[in-house]
């Protein structure tokens, strides 16, 4: 990351914000078996077509999903399926952290012998 200008810099940290939405996440789960259209993503996530329709819009401007028009429905699917190696990184480490936490909170609730 060191050698990336400015604009690079922004093109990451749009990549990471379309990242940092709950339903984003949801709706990129939901691709990785396979292309869905918004009825389809509507279904699974349980937001509003409305909703998973800006959503998708985020996803494929920065690159995450990608589009395919077939008569009357739009089809998303993964543009680059390296983002969920991407998300299972960030996860381990979410999970690392909150084991962390969790087990310096047991060593002030549990009484210690010395």
């Amino acid at each position: 990351m060191s050698k990336l200008d400015d604009r690079a810099l922004i093109y990451v940290a749009k990549y990471f914000k379309a990242l940092a939405e709950p339903m984003r996440l949801k709706v990129l789960n939901a691709l990785q078996d396979g292309e869905k259209n918004v009825s389809q993503l509507t279904e699974i996530s349980g937001g509003t077509q409305a909703n998973i329709s800006k959503h998708l819009s985020m996803l494929a401007d920065s690159g995450l999903v990608k589009r395919e028009a077939r008569g009357t429905s739009v089809y998303y699917s993964i543009a680059n399926p390296s983002v969920y190696e991407l998300c299972e990184l960030v996860c381990g480490q979410v999970a690392d952290h909150m084991t962390s936490e969790a087990d310096i909170k047991m060593m002030f609730a549990t009484p210690q012998s010395i």
